[in-house]
């Protein structure tokens, strides 16, 4: 399936890009994560386990179990403080 992941903020930065089509076959975002993970580099350093990050699934809130379906939209954003 195809999706569309954005990434935001210093993890964009990283990257170097704001936005890409993947073309995956994982189901949930966890293991989206995991494969862009799996990538190497830059995504590797910002996308990596232990690392504080948030993901939207189709511009809500998710958690790694959110299932994907052909079409979504997937952001990867570090957490955010205000005051």
């Amino acid at each position: 399936m195809k999706i569309t992941v954005r990434y935001f903020a210093s993890i964009r930065e990283a990257i170097g890009q704001g936005s890409e089509t993947v073309e995956t076959a994982c189901t949930t975002l966890g293991a989206l994560r995991d494969e862009l993970i799996a990538r190497g580099g830059a995504h590797a350093a910002s996308l990596a386990r232990g690392r504080a990050l948030r993901m939207a699934l189709d511009q809500s809130m998710g958690d790694e179990t959110a299932p994907l379906a052909d079409g979504a939209e997937v952001a990867f954003f570090p957490p955010v403080t205000g005051g």
